[in-house]
């Protein structure tokens, strides 16, 4: 992966207070990532609302977009709409405390660095606004959005055949029906 000084946040310089970015992202930028393949036509825009404070960051993450994806029901491609949310909170630490663990929301980064590369969190949240499953959205008159003809095939598999009875297991169903002998009644 190349290094991309567009992703980096040079926070030393920004004033105190909220600062707002904005990143277009396309194949290119999920391509140098390995995305899944079978995702394409990638049109997102990820606005960033970076509030630095003293000794952290907060973070929050708008994403508005759509992706090419396969149809989980029928196979057809289609375009889906992509829109969510995400904070995240970096907290600044000393050079000489423990390597501490990030959180899910908390992520930790020493004081002596000067530059946020985000390229990690865009890729990571704008495939989290993926949901998963994929399935065309219904038509305005409120019928399947899906290709018919998979549809009509999908119905036709789907039929279900009372399976017939193998005569090896007939003599079980026999045994079901007799009674142990001698049961003794249960006692009080």
């Amino acid at each position: 992966m190349r290094h991309n000084r567009e992703f980096e946040i040079a926070w030393q310089g920004l004033k105190p207070g909220p600062h707002t970015y904005m990143y277009d992202i396309d194949d290119r930028f999920m391509q140098e990532r390995e995305s899944d393949d079978s995702f394409k036509n990638w049109d997102a825009c990820i606005t960033l609302v970076f509030d630095k404070h003293e000794r952290f960051f907060m973070l929050h993450f708008d994403v508005d977009g759509a992706v090419t994806v396969p149809c989980d029901r029928c196979g057809d491609e289609f375009r889906l709409r992509l829109w969510d949310e995400f904070d995240l909170v970096i907290k600044l630490v000393n050079e000489e405390a423990d390597k501490i663990e990030d959180e899910d929301d908390v992520v930790f980064i020493p004081r002596s660095e000067t530059v946020l590369d985000i390229s990690r969190w865009l890729y990571e949240f704008l495939m989290l606004s993926v949901p998963l499953q994929h399935i065309h959205p219904d038509k305005e008159d409120g019928s399947a959005g899906c290709n018919p003809q998979a549809l009509n095939l999908l119905d036709k598999l789907s039929e279900h055949h009372e399976p017939a009875k193998n005569p090896l297991w007939s003599g079980l169903d026999k045994l079901k029906e007799v009674k142990s002998p001698k049961a003794k009644p249960k006692s009080k």
